[in-house]
């Protein structure tokens, strides 16, 4: 369903119309985890294209606890988050490792 599309009801039970608006709010907050996830994967992504170290230390703690936190919300699937996690770190180690050249 498309972002901000209001969900259709077709039968007027009390038990219906509650559950049509638990599925509005729901996903209103599935969808302000997922941006903050995604967000914050782009800014350590960002900082790590530009060859920061200090900054992108920083942000890839907050960055790994985000996708933890979007994991036990059921926000992200634990494959998909394992995934994103082992990239931006292996990401991140090599742009610590020494360069040999």
């Amino acid at each position: 369903m498309a972002q901000g599309t209001p969900t259709k009801v077709k039968k007027r039970k009390k038990s219906v119309l509650k559950r049509a608006r638990q599925s509005v709010d729901r996903a209103a907050i599935n969808r302000a985890n997922r941006t903050r996830v995604r967000t914050m994967i782009k800014r350590l992504r960002a900082a790590l294209s530009s060859g920061d170290t200090a900054t992108a230390g920083n942000l890839l703690q907050a960055t790994l606890g985000a996708i933890d936190r979007a994991i036990s919300k059921g926000v992200l699937h634990e494959n998909t988050a394992n995934r994103y996690k082992s990239r931006l770190s292996l990401a991140y180690n090599a742009l610590r490792a020494p360069k040999t050249s």
